[in-house]
Formats: structure tokens, sequence, C-alpha cells
């Protein structure tokens, strides 16, 4: 009993068989089967999903299907190519034609030269005096997304240190590639954005990059919250290079004496990404509240205290971005207790 003509996207209903013993069978549309070059005999993959789902593949399968997107300069608002390239980016383009003004290409080149360096695998394939052709050279399974998570961590936390010991009187250089660091914990945000709506659509995508499709949605909101931690340590950098008479013997302030807690606390979740323990999660969401509520009453005192002065709007801006530090945290073990509770859930059991 057929709903409608079978197809990609399309559904059909079929009646299961009975051949004897514990064996049922069930026979697959032939257009299915035309188009994966199948024949008798021929083996075939099956996952039993979580969702109670089965998947079917041939095993030998090999996806070759390229995403390709065009952009004329002559149709798109100005300016605006950088934003349509990182969109196509993100959602999962392999190639990118874009069609160029003629006489106006030194505008398109600096967006595209722009794009080329906020995104990782993307490079010039062809070029000619109209069009220009980028081509993504960088497999989206091959870059597991821990590694990519595990080094924005490190990008935040080296910064964050760097930082302290400028206020310990080190030198202002450690922190003179602040934003170098900062652009590239961006460009592995848009890199893990990028896989995970590939996976999306593929499941050899998510095979190869071992997660789930769920998981890898919950791993593309780890890397936001670690992205927003990252604007703020910048923010710390630059209000550092602004006010370079104000950072001396500020060590034991309240904003500063928070950092190495926090710092302590990050570790512990980003540990608990692959242990999960939700006590131990949970622990360490508590630290990051109390420094928020440390911080608040800070500022409360500095505010009480009408010291208005340029070392009081810098120990202020001081605390909000150590205290937003905080605050995206505890956002980060909020999304690791969901993951947590997901992986525990089923229909037959409590959740723990």
């Amino acid at each position: 009993m057929n709903i409608m003509s079978i197809g990609p996207g399309g559904q059909d209903v079929r009646r299961l068989q009975s051949t004897g013993g514990s064996t049922f069978t069930l026979s697959l549309p032939k257009p299915w089967v035309v188009q994966h070059k199948l024949n008798s005999r021929d083996v075939l993959k099956i996952d039993w999903r979580p969702s109670g789902a089965l998947r079917i593949t041939p095993l030998d399968a090999v996806e070759v299907l390229q995403k390709s997107v065009f952009f004329s300069m002559n149709k798109l608002p100005e300016n605006s190519l950088f934003d349509h390239l990182m969109g196509a980016y993100i959602s999962g383009a392999d190639l990118i034609h874009i069609e160029v003004k003629a006489g106006e290409s030194r505008q398109s080149n600096l967006q595209i030269r722009r794009f080329l360096r906020n995104t990782r695998g993307f490079e010039i394939f062809e070029e000619m005096d109209d069009l220009l052709i980028l081509k993504c050279l960088l497999n989206p399974g091959d870059m597991p997304i821990h590694a990519s998570l595990n080094r924005m961590y490190l990008l935040l936390t080296s910064l964050i240190r760097d930082l302290l010991s400028v206020f310990e009187g080190e030198g202002k250089e450690f922190i003179e590639d602040a934003a170098d660091r900062e652009n590239e914990v961006d460009a592995l945000l848009y890199l893990i954005e990028r896989q995970v709506r590939i996976s999306l659509d593929s499941h050899k995508v998510a095979s190869s990059l071992n997660l789930s499709r769920t998981q890898a949605v919950e791993f593309a909101n780890l890397a936001r919250s670690l992205e927003r931690m990252m604007d703020h340590a910048f923010t710390l950098s630059e209000l550092v290079k602004l006010n370079p008479s104000l950072t001396t013997n500020m060590i034991d302030m309240a904003p500063l004496e928070q950092l190495p807690k926090w710092q302590l606390a990050l570790k512990e979740l980003m540990i608990n990404i692959r242990t999960r323990d939700s006590t131990r999660i949970e622990i360490a969401r508590g630290e990051l509240k109390q420094c928020q509520q440390i911080l608040k009453s800070h500022e409360k005192d500095l505010l009480d205290n009408h010291r208005h002065n340029e070392w009081m709007a810098f120990d202020l801006s001081l605390s909000e971005s150590v205290r937003r530090l905080c605050a995206y945290a505890r956002d980060f073990g909020e999304i690791l207790l969901n993951m947590l509770v997901f992986s525990n859930m089923s229909a037959d059991k409590k959740v723990f």
C-alpha cells in the first residue's frame, strides 16, 4: 500500500512478511535500490537508532554529494558578502561561486580574504575575471569536535593566566596577541557549528564524529559558551591595555580573587565532558555561583560608596567581565547536566 511515489524525502508504507521461525522480511523500494546500484545478495548495514527507528544503508556506500551556493555581487546588499559567505560556511556548503562586479573586485577580495582567515578548510579553487570559486578541502568528519572544544578551552584559559601575570607585574607583551587568540576561538566555533549542521543531514559525518545528532547540537552549545567567555577575556585584555596605570597592586581585589576559582571550576567542567559526574558538575556550578554573588556584592559596594573616579569605573568593568565569565561557565555546566540526563534517559527506567 503506497501512500505516495517513493523518492528522497518521501514516505512509503509496506507490509511486514513472516518467512517462518523468527525471521521477518520487508521489501525495499526499487527506486532506492536502483539509485544505490544494488543487486541481489549485496550487503546492507542496519542501525537500530536510539529513537527506535531502523536506518538502512549500503555497506560500501560513499557519499559524494557536494553542496554549492552561488552569490552575485550585482544582487547582494552592499558590504554583505562576508556575512553571506559565513552563512554558506556554517550551513555546510562545499563550493561557493561568487560572481564579481566588473571593475570592483578589490572590495569583494577584501571580504573574501577576511572569510578565509575566519574559517577552516576553504581555499580559492578557481579565479576568473568575473567569477571566483571557493572550495572546502576539509572533510567535516576529520577534526573531532572534542579536539576543537579542548583547543578553545586552552586558548581561553591561557589568556586568563597571562592577564593574571600582568596584574602581578609582568609586562603587557604577554597579552598583545589577545585578538589573535580570540579570532582563533571564533574560527573554531564556526567550524563546530558547520560540523554540527552537516551531521544533522549526514549520518556518515555524525558517525565519523562519534556523536549522536543530539549530542552534536549540545556540543555546539558548549562551544558557544566558551566563545562567549573568550569575548569577556578579550574585553579584560583591552581594559588592561587602555588603563596601564590602574593594573598595579590590584591582584588582591575581589574580581581578580575570583578568577582562579573560575579556572578550577571550568577545568572540572571540561573534565566532565567525558566523565559526566553530576555531583562534580553541581559542585563546580555552586562554586561559580558563589563567585558571582561575591562580585555582585563588590559592585554594589563600589556604587554605594559613590567613588566616581577612573579607578571605580575600571574596577566595575573588571568585576562585570569576571562575573560574566562565571555566568557562562555555569551555563556550560548546565549543558553538561542536560547531556548527562539525556544519555541516561529511556522509556523503561528512571533517569537515575
